[in-house]
């Protein structure tokens, strides 16, 4: 605290003492005068002073009352009608006067550490004047600009033409526009009325080429598709009718061990057999997918009977995995040989 000049002047034109070497070098200047003179004060008053040890706990005991007394009410002096903080100072300023060793200029130290603080967050809460905005305040402050009444019904636009007005000159507007020859009012150009292109015509060949190019290649993919399905619907029957009571694994009925392909075409044509309601699956006791033909009487076109669909995924890992598990030899599906 002793850097803060504010703090430790006082009224009287006494020097303060002063500590270290500084404190030394004042001293025997004034032993010095004294040897010329018949100076009062000298090395032995300082020397009393710094010896006295009850005077020294004194002084660290009231340091310590007034650090615990900023701590403890803290809350009250952050109050801005409260002046308990330069009370505090004030007694700290007359207790800087005696201090004279290191401890007590710790304590001094600490003190104006806790009271900046304090005095800080303290500064921070003050109001000023400007910096809260009243929007209710505000608002009555505009309708007595614009000579309205909020407790009578209606609006007037000359009101709001006075507020623009008024606020038009905090605002960089651009220029509006004029012609330099006078006003004139251009009328719209007539619409052009559109012509409209005929289309040319097809010609009676390419209206009979493509269309039947097409149809042939849908129906002989159709074809194709219809004839695998009922190739395979003739192996599943024929599996089925050799042994009733034995479950026909679906992974083992759809599965060729020698060609990748061969077996995704397989998954492909059996579905329309699920789709269709010519073949059922089900899972057995092992909770393994079999599949199985369903008889004539019980097929119900359309699919009315309530069915589940999903998504089968099948990747080459995966195709060989089945194989090892299931242990597949040979193909159920055998490839058609037509192809």
């Amino acid at each position: 605290m002793s850097d803060s000049p504010l703090i430790r002047t006082s009224g009287d034109n006494e020097a303060p003492r002063q500590n270290g070497y500084a404190g030394r070098g004042r001293g025997e200047q004034q032993q010095n005068d004294g040897d010329d003179g018949d100076g009062a004060f000298g090395p032995a008053d300082l020397q009393d002073d710094e010896g006295d040890p009850s005077l020294r706990r004194e002084i660290r005991s009231k340091y310590r009352d007034l650090i615990n007394s900023v701590q403890q009410n803290r809350e009250d002096m952050l109050s801005p009608s409260n002046n308990k903080l330069t009370e505090v100072l004030e007694q700290a300023n007359k207790l800087f006067k005696d201090v004279r060793q290191a401890r007590e200029a710790a304590l001094d130290a600490q003190l104006l550490v806790v009271a900046t603080d304090l005095g800080k967050e303290k500064a921070s809460q003050l109001f000023v004047e400007g910096t809260a905005f009243d929007p209710t305040a505000f608002a009555e402050h505009l309708l007595s600009f614009m000579g309205l009444n909020r407790l009578e019904d209606g609006e007037d636009a000359d009101a709001w033409h006075r507020v623009a007005r008024k606020a038009e000159c905090c605002f960089s507007t651009a220029p509006s526009f004029h012609y330099m020859m006078g006003s004139f009012h251009a009328e719209p150009p007539p619409p052009k009325q559109r012509i409209e292109r005929q289309r040319k015509a097809p010609t009676k060949e390419a209206k009979r080429i493509m269309p039947t190019q097409l149809k042939k290649m849908e129906e002989s993919h159709q074809e194709a598709t219809e004839k695998e399905v009922e190739r395979v619907l003739g192996h599943l029957k024929r599996y089925y009718q050799d042994d009733p009571e034995s479950p026909i694994y679906y992974y083992e009925f759809v599965i060729d061990p020698n060609s990748f392909s061969r077996t995704v075409e397989n998954i492909f044509h059996t579905s329309f057999l699920i789709r269709d309601g010519w073949a059922r699956m089900y899972l057995d006791s092992a909770k393994l997918p079999c599949i199985a033909p369903v008889e004539e009487g019980e097929v119900e076109a359309g699919g009315s009977t309530s069915r589940k669909q999903c998504i089968i995924s099948i990747s080459p890992k995966t195709w060989k995995e089945l194989i090892d598990a299931f242990d597949i030899r040979d193909a159920m599906i055998h490839p058609n040989t037509q192809h």
